[in-house]
């Protein structure tokens, strides 16, 4: 009988060791991603980054890159048997296997991974951002947007700005035109959105597009005050907004808003009709008097499945995926397309503030990028003591999600058919 070393006890601990001799790069990923995890989870914790997604996303971020342990019977990462004459102890995780594509190894690795089934059947297939729309659009009230829906389009769509400046320049990096479609789309800001457009148009990096998207989108929370801070001066921040002439909209013409914008946009877009009939839904919801559905989606399906979001998000930073050489060209078009929208929005703000005669606070540009409801929030605490901006700053974070459907949308119903036919 072979002796049993001490670290054989510590298969954690044996895999870093044994990886600081066969691949440091990856050891040294693994040590970095455990430390950003608890980093995220601390920062949520504090309120700094989005608290719904961080805690989970750290926590298992840190988790997945401290349980590798190696097997010897199949590989991990895709479920796959190994040949025995290859047999080798191959480092990895009792989580998800996310490129597992035989029928067989499938059906094998989702009797082991304890949360492949809700990446399977829930995250890699769109379902799970379904649910998250659909969540969503019980909150949104879309009388903000009928009482001013020509500011709000107007800024939503300067806040697209950096998908459409990002998109040429993933291009020119190197990027094939629907991974460069993907990572475009983090410029939305719709994380469910970019979750689809990377299934649609990007599969081989699906998993870290929706990683860094969602990263991103949670370092927004912190970094867009700045933003604000560095391109409105201190004056146009605290100006008041004028009093508006509005009559209050009733539910059934939110309703009929509802409808005819989900038929309208699926017939123009029925690529994205999943998403927009979730988002619609949802607003439907909230408008026809439904108080058990209308419970049932804002609280259990919303909130439960952003924490299975973020989680399943945190345990796919493995460090083999996340330290792919294509990742870095993610990391920078990411925030590029994200910073180049929030610069789009805040142009988006300035116009209307001219248009108006200089009585509209250019700040809730900034709301035009569709991180529902955060910039909207970022928006009403970066104006002056007393400044009330919320109503517009929603108006334009609503129609922030629609236009980031029809971008989003229009990338996938032009580039998907050449993909297929090249």
């Amino acid at each position: 009988m072979e002796s049993l070393h001490f670290l054989d006890l510590f298969q954690g601990i044996n895999t870093l060791v044994q990886g600081f001799v066969t691949d440091p790069k990856l050891a040294f990923g693994r040590l970095f991603l455990m430390a950003l995890g608890l980093l995220l989870f601390y920062l949520g914790r504090k309120g700094v980054l989005e608290a719904l997604l961080m805690i989970p996303m750290g926590l298992g971020m840190a988790t997945v890159n401290a349980g590798v342990m190696f097997f010897s019977a199949y590989d991990p990462a895709t479920g796959l048997n190994i040949a025995a004459d290859q047999a080798r102890e191959l480092p990895g995780t009792l989580f998800i296997a996310p490129l597992a594509m035989d029928t067989n190894a499938l059906m094998n690795i989702l009797q082991i991974n304890w949360l492949q089934p809700i990446y399977t059947f829930m995250f890699s297939n769109g379902l799970i951002a379904c649910f998250v729309f659909m969540g969503i659009g019980t909150l949104l009230d879309v009388g903000f947007v009928m009482s001013r829906p020509y500011q709000s389009m107007i800024i939503a769509l300067f806040a697209e700005l950096g998908t459409v400046m990002t998109f040429p320049l993933a291009v020119a990096m190197g990027l094939n035109p629907g991974q460069a479609a993907a990572v475009a789309t983090i410029g939305g800001a719709d994380g469910p959105m970019v979750l689809f457009t990377s299934l649609m148009l990007a599969k081989d990096l699906f998993v870290p597009i929706t990683v860094v998207a969602y990263l991103y989108l949670g370092l927004a929370y912190g970094g867009f005050p700045y933003l604000i801070k560095l391109l409105i001066p201190e004056h146009l921040r605290a100006l008041p907004m004028p009093m508006e002439k509005s009559r209050t909209i009733t539910s059934n013409e939110k309703l009929m808003f509802a409808v005819i914008a989900c038929v309208l946009l699926s017939l123009l877009f029925p690529v994205a009709s999943p998403l927009l009939l979730s988002l619609f839904l949802g607003v439907v919801i909230r408008e026809s008097n439904l108080p058990n559905y209308l419970d049932l989606f804002s609280n259990t399906v919303l909130y439960g499945s952003t924490f299975f979001l973020g989680l399943l998000l945190g345990v796919l930073c493995e460090a083999g995926t996340i330290l792919n050489p294509v990742v870095l060209k993610l990391l920078v078009l990411g925030i590029l397309s994200l910073l180049i929208s929030g610069i789009g929005g805040i142009i988006g703000g300035y116009v209307i503030y001219y248009w108006s005669g200089k009585k509209y606070n250019p700040v809730i540009g900034i709301a035009g990028v569709s991180c529902v409801p955060t910039t909207a929030k970022v928006a009403q605490k970066s104006v002056g003591p007393g400044v009330v901006v919320l109503p517009h700053a929603l108006g334009a974070n609503i129609s922030g999600v629609i236009t980031s459907a029809i971008f989003a949308a229009t990338l996938i119903a032009f580039l998907l058919p050449l993909m297929q036919r090249g």
